[in-house]
């Protein structure tokens, strides 16, 4: 189960079928990105794709002499455009390919607007989604739900995406869902509702141990998104944002001018690919090692070339080495603005006290240590919300919680009341009476020695101690002990064998600490194949942004006390 070789082999096969003969590549915003990810402008220019264009932009030229590829969604807007377009022809010949069903009536709508019969193909190819990593796509949607509803067109667009990829992966999964969720068990019926009506499509070969798709919801972890990471993608994300692997580097100080936005692909950077789940400290090391290397292998400036053989040996090696230059520079500054901001922004004490909110349980401790930091003029205007938002979570019921004197401590440092706002709306979105898990203690025996023997032996990393409840919830389901009265099944059928292929997908967004975990995941169970999905991929400014965007606008700072609210569970 690979979502990036998925999409990749989807557009490898759309310029295979064209043929040969120069071609444009036409597609919407959504398939752009989706293309962008899995293949590199390079890659495709190579294969004779020489023009990008977006079927919604005016002024595009005719230029008969090019064969179109046209990659897009089956959305109105595009079959629309596409009718306009067939009727006046730009191009000589066009190949579409709609990323997902399309309806008989649209595709009768097209059969009749082309007039001069230069459609040479209509498919559906199923890359109607964003392939981060192998085991991680997203939807790239913000703001999924209204209070604890789905948002109708989010819906939609998620139930697409999200059979788009079970299409493209060739899986027809049994169905399960958290129960504390109206949102999941709202999405569980509307995959099933495609199966069962587009039940051809998934006819595929029956696997001894079917696959398993589990439909869980952000509120049951709001933890997660709000930690500062220390694996280099998620800082990455975390600190800079990663938006369609590429990542906005304009802020930096001093920045040049061609490393002011800078692609990080595991697919296409070696470095990358073997760095991106390795913590910060790490990284630091072994962008020494590039750097040396890098030395090693430069063109001497004295190099002299006498010989036909000297000068094909340099021009054999040269673009390897231009490559290399490009890897060094890139990561080189990339790290170094994560060591500025860390260093700016005190980070490395910041996520001490948040790891401490968010794995112990001693509650005089985690007060007094927020209350220090909330004095540091260092400490960032986000940060200081953050830490404040974790204790909210961690001790909403406590009975001599100190919640309404941090609020005053934030309001006395200034700053917008927008982030003390959402302190409670933080609460209302996932706090206690919305969860269907226990999020902070242990559930069984074996967890309960666990911790125990971890605060013996002392924790290796500080920094990184946090495990997602994801984390959790997968270990349970690998082993055959996830509780079906928390996760029921949709329909009569249930898996009688442990899951072999499972897709997990988080309403309401995942993250790279949850990417981690189902990396690490799939490397220590052999059988067990593991793919993560999202409406989106959160760092904490984008799911404060989804807490927004719900309308969890929470109440100004004087009542910090949260009302009772009647429970959906």
């Amino acid at each position: 189960m690979n979502a990036v070789l998925a999409v990749r082999q989807y557009v490898s096969k759309m310029i295979e079928d064209s043929g040969p003969g120069m071609k444009v590549l036409l597609m919407d915003r959504e398939t752009t990105g989706a293309v962008s990810v899995v293949y590199t402008q390079s890659e495709i220019l190579q294969r004779e794709v020489y023009l990008f264009e977006r079927l919604d932009s005016p002024n595009r030229e005719p230029m008969k002499h090019l064969k179109a590829i046209c990659f897009l969604r089956p959305t109105k807007e595009n079959v629309e455009l596409l009718v306009q377009e067939l009727r006046r022809p730009k191009y000589s010949v066009y190949f579409i390919y709609f990323s997902n069903v399309i309806s008989k009536s649209d595709v009768k709508a097209l059969a009749e607007a082309d007039e001069q019969e230069v459609v040479a193909e209509v498919q559906e190819f199923y890359g109607d989604y964003i392939a981060v990593n192998p085991h991680v796509f997203s939807l790239n949607l913000l703001g999924c739900c209204r209070g604890r509803s789905w948002d109708p067109a989010q819906l939609t667009r998620t139930t697409q995406g999200l059979t788009a990829l079970l299409l493209s992966l060739k899986k027809c999964p049994m169905i399960r869902y958290q129960l504390s969720s109206e949102p999941a068990k709202r999405l569980a019926e509307c995959v099933k509702q495609v199966i069962t009506k587009e039940y051809e499509l998934f006819d595929f070969r029956r696997t001894e141990v079917p696959p398993l798709l589990l439909i869980l919801d952000r509120s049951d972890d709001a933890i997660t998104p709000l930690l500062n990471q220390w694996t280099y993608q998620a800082m990455v994300h975390e600190l800079l944002g990663i938006n369609n692997n590429r990542i906005d580097l304009s802020r930096v100080p001093g920045i040049s001018k061609d490393l002011r936005e800078v692609v990080l692909s595991a697919e296409n950077d070696e470095f990358y690919a073997n760095n991106m789940y390795l913590n910060f400290a790490e990284i630091g090391t072994n962008i020494k090692n590039l750097m040396e290397d890098f030395q090693r292998r430069k063109p001497k400036e004295q190099q002299k070339l006498e010989s036909i053989a000297d000068m094909k040996a340099f021009v054999e090696n040269y673009p390897q080495f231009k490559k290399m230059s490009g890897t060094v520079s890139k990561h080189v500054t990339v790290v170094g603005e994560l060591s500025r901001l860390v260093a700016e922004r005190n980070l490395l004490e910041v996520s001490e006290v948040e790891q401490e909110l968010a794995c112990q349980s001693d509650h005089s401790s985690a007060l007094q240590s927020v209350r220090r930091l909330l004095q540091s003029p260092r400490l960032s205007e986000l940060d200081a919300a953050r830490l404040v938002m974790l204790y909210a979570l961690r001790y909403e019921r406590h009975a001599s919680s100190g919640l309404p004197a941090l609020l005053e401590e934030l309001r006395a440092r200034g700053g917008s009341d927008r982030y003390r706002k959402l302190v409670s709306a933080v609460v209302e979105y996932g706090g206690k009476r919305v969860r269907g898990s226990d999020l902070f203690s242990p559930k069984d025996a074996v967890a309960i020695t666990k911790q125990f023997l971890k605060g013996l032996k002392g924790i290796e990393n500080v920094y990184t101690q946090h495990q997602p409840l994801l984390q959790e919830t997968l270990d349970q389901l690998i082993k055959g002990k996830l509780k079906d009265s928390q996760y029921p099944y949709l329909g009569p059928n249930t898996l009688r064998d442990r899951p072999q292929d499972i897709i997990v997908f988080l309403i309401g967004g995942a993250t790279y600490e949850e990417a981690l975990a189902v990396f690490n995941l799939n490397r220590s169970n052999p059988g067990v194949r593991i793919v993560l999905g999202g409406t989106t991929i959160h760092n904490t400014r984008s799911f404060l942004e989804e807490v927004t965007a719900a309308g969890f606008r929470g109440r100004s700072t004087e009542s910090s006390q949260i009302p009772p609210r009647s429970s959906r569970r």
